[in-house]
């Protein structure tokens, strides 16, 4: 799931168009962001410090040894809640689509938002795979006793939140351009609270269903505001005047964009 989500990422990348939207792609600029996120992506699958991590099941873990902020909330592994966080996430990854709802037949804003998107996502999930494979961590369920079925690839990748990162990065991209594109929408706050409440969401479950620590958490909440926020100013279209002098032989004309 994971490598098919990066692949659809890769190859919205790969596309040019422009938009006509308050957004609009640069051919120079999106290469040098492309590039970035795909070279980022690519070497978080080389980061790997695997070796000598040795299984929770092994070996007794003290929780006096977690620093104090974290030590309070920490929790047995709950499926439930890990599930539950899934399924808001893959929700709020989908909010970013009505910003799109006047352009909703422009298949050039389409490519626009796609492409930021996927540049915002691989630039997230690259820095949290580097994170997560530099950082050797225990994860807070480790600290109640063996790791729970299907976890034993990354039992000890607690740091950063991915889920968080990706939740907030699509909350803030969210409430970024739904903001420009309708920014006399009586709908642009009880929305952008929305999406914001079920990032926090998020984070909140993968604390309570032993997955990370606060900490985690927030590294992952102020990741994904970065480049959510980050990535769709970047695109910004740039602004005209709306009056525009134009000398002729015989006089001068104004032209007005309305």
């Amino acid at each position: 799931m994971r490598k098919h989500f990066v692949l659809l990422c890769i190859i919205a990348v790969s596309v040019s168009c422009f938009a006509e939207s308050e957004y609009s792609l640069d051919l120079t600029k999106d290469i040098v962001i492309g590039s970035a996120s795909l070279g980022l992506t690519a070497v978080s699958f080389f980061v790997d410090r695997s070796a000598g991590i040795a299984s929770c099941s092994d070996i007794p873990l003290a929780k006096d040894n977690v620093n104090a902020f974290d030590r309070n909330l920490m929790f047995e592994y709950n499926k439930s809640l890990d599930i539950v966080s899934d399924v808001v996430l893959y929700g709020l990854m989908a909010m970013p689509l009505l910003s799109l709802i006047e352009n909703i037949r422009d298949g050039n804003v389409w490519a626009t938002y796609g492409v930021m998107y996927a540049e915002s996502a691989l630039l997230v999930f690259g820095t949290c795979e580097i994170l997560k494979n530099s950082i050797a961590r225990y994860r807070p369920y480790c600290y109640f006793g063996d790791v729970p079925s299907g976890m034993s690839a990354d039992y000890y990748k607690s740091f950063p939140s991915r889920h968080t990162a990706f939740a907030f990065m699509s909350a803030g991209f969210f409430t970024s351009t739904f903001f420009t594109e309708y920014p006399d929408s009586p709908w642009k706050i009880p929305l952008g609270v929305v999406s914001y409440f079920l990032a926090a969401g998020v984070g909140i479950s993968r604390i309570f269903s032993g997955n990370h620590f606060t900490s985690d958490v927030l590294a992952g909440a102020a990741i994904g505001s970065v480049f959510g926020y980050l990535i769709p100013w970047l695109h910004l279209r740039k602004k005209t005047d709306a009056v525009t002098f134009v000398p002729l032989s015989n006089g001068f004309m104004l032209v007005c964009k309305l």
